[in-house]
């Protein structure tokens, strides 16, 4: 019969004379030693602790070990420091350093009331599962899946931290919405195949400003990609003028979006909007001569050429309206680049070229935090049975991701890493080895000696404790 020690050693290459000898035995050992900040920053902004405010608990008070905030600051914690999947908390619940992020004032599980549960401060996997799998209709009375989400109220806690994060009134906020592919691996509800990715896949709506995200709504990919749109604008729009009355907003978005019920709804609420408009023969024509030009010019000189025309434009159906359009005639070494987009701005304030070049196209930063969401923080992991499961999942996503640009934005500004991404924050700064050690007055966090960004570190906890208090 097979044995096994119970301290099992690993044998690797002698160094020298000397024998190299591992085991995981090193005690109360974690590899997150920076996620400290992370938890200086829920402790001034809330951010866990408003959305955990968004859930309906019908547990029965007496039986509960795990609250609705520490199961919730569990789920967006772990996504935040890379452990996507709900099967990485059998593991993390055994975690100090990660039970002290949460708020566990036993951070060891020692006073747990199950024997077997004894040492495990955390929720395990299948209760956290049964978090995202509680469906929409709960009560007391159900056996296990008791605690509920009120959607609403997610959806406004996005617009809320927004709002508390801009202390003064902004003078204008421009909203940039765009749709992405979420890949499906199974059958899950509401999986469709989309022609344009190629593949069964959900298609979100996002909506950003100011590199927070206000909207993140899972949808089936059976859709245009504007749809449900205006609907979103228009829970947005009237709850930053409640907020701001006197502000502007631009609404930017690429071809996807240049829609008459999107644009005339912009038009008759006071939101102007700079929208990509997909090429046409007779777009293509009005430009003709710009485009020539540029062809000229690109002959003589061997680089890129740009033109800018300024016209009106109304299509032959679909629009109710004359509307201004923006075209870019281009010539590249690899042929023309034709490029146009639709604005309500007027042109004494926004000249062609600027508003193209340093309105429009600076679109694309929100590009870049759609790929933090999906590929830093699991936003694709909808992996679940149903939308709403599915729905939540990409909403802790994006909570993660709040967590993660509140950092760069309070805590890290001013160093080498106030721009960098979510995934370069987690691997510089919050993967710290650390020795955990729990006493009854304190809580020791020994970091690694060696950890190259400690003066980053000591600067964004600085900043960190002088950030203004929310609530």
């Amino acid at each position: 019969m097979r044995t096994e020690c119970k301290e099992k050693r690993y044998k690797f290459q002698a160094l020298g004379k000397r024998a190299v000898v591992g085991g995981f035995d090193g005690g109360q050992i974690s590899s997150d030693g920076g996620a400290l900040l992370l938890r200086e920053l829920e402790q001034k902004r809330r951010i866990i602790g408003q959305l955990a405010e968004c859930f309906i608990d019908h547990r029965d008070p007496e039986l509960i070990e795990h609250t609705v905030e520490e199961l919730v600051g569990q789920r967006v914690f772990g996504l935040a420091l890379g452990y996507e999947d709900l099967n990485d908390h059998d593991q993390l619940r055994q975690d100090p350093l990660l039970a002290v992020l949460v708020g566990k004032e036993d951070p060891t599980g020692q006073d747990r009331h199950r024997r077997q549960d004894r040492g495990k401060a955390l929720a395990g996997k299948s209760t956290l599962n049964r978090l995202e799998l509680t469906p929409a209709e709960t009560s007391r009375e159900a056996r296990y899946k008791k605690i509920g989400v009120d959607e609403e109220r997610v959806e406004e806690f996005f617009l809320k931290v927004f709002v508390q994060a801009h202390p003064q009134a902004p003078q204008e906020l421009v909203l940039d919405l765009d749709a992405t592919d979420d890949p499906v691996h199974g059958k899950q509800e509401g999986r469709f195949f989309h022609g344009f990715y190629g593949q069964y896949c959900y298609l979100p709506l996002y909506v950003f400003c100011n590199g927070y995200v206000l909207c993140a709504q899972l949808r089936r990919s059976n859709i245009d990609a504007s749809e449900g749109a205006v609907e979103v604008l228009e829970r947005i729009v009237e709850f930053l003028r409640q907020a701001w009355p006197e502000v502007k907003i631009i609404v930017r978005a690429d071809s996807g979006f240049a829609r008459e019920a999107l644009m005339s709804w912009c038009e008759s609420h006071r939101v102007d909007y700079v929208l990509g408009l997909a090429r046409n023969s007779r777009l293509e024509q009005a430009l003709k001569v710009e485009l020539a030009r540029a062809r000229r010019q690109w002959q003589q000189t061997g680089q890129a050429a740009r033109r800018f025309k300024d016209f009106r434009y109304q299509t032959r159906e679909s629009w109710s309206r004359r509307r201004r359009v923006v075209g870019k005639a281009e010539h590249l070494n690899k042929g023309a680049n034709p490029r146009f987009v639709v604005t309500s701005l007027v042109s004494p304030n926004w000249e062609a070229q600027p508003l193209y070049e340093q309105l429009y196209c600076a679109r694309g930063e929100m590009e870049n935090r759609i790929k933090e969401q999906q590929l830093d923080l699991f936003a694709d992991r909808t992996s679940a049975a149903t939308m709403r499961a599915n729905q939540l999942r990409l909403w802790f996503s994006a909570v993660a991701y709040l967590l993660l640009h509140g950092l760069r934005q309070w805590a890290l500004k001013g160093t080498e890493y106030a721009t960098a991404q979510c995934g370069t924050m987690r691997l510089r700064l919050l993967k710290i080895g650390a020795q955990v050690r729990i006493s009854v007055r304190r809580v020791l966090v020994s970091l690694a000696s060696g950890f190259p960004a400690e003066a980053v570190f000591q600067q964004a906890y600085q900043s960190l404790q002088v950030l203004p208090r929310y609530g």
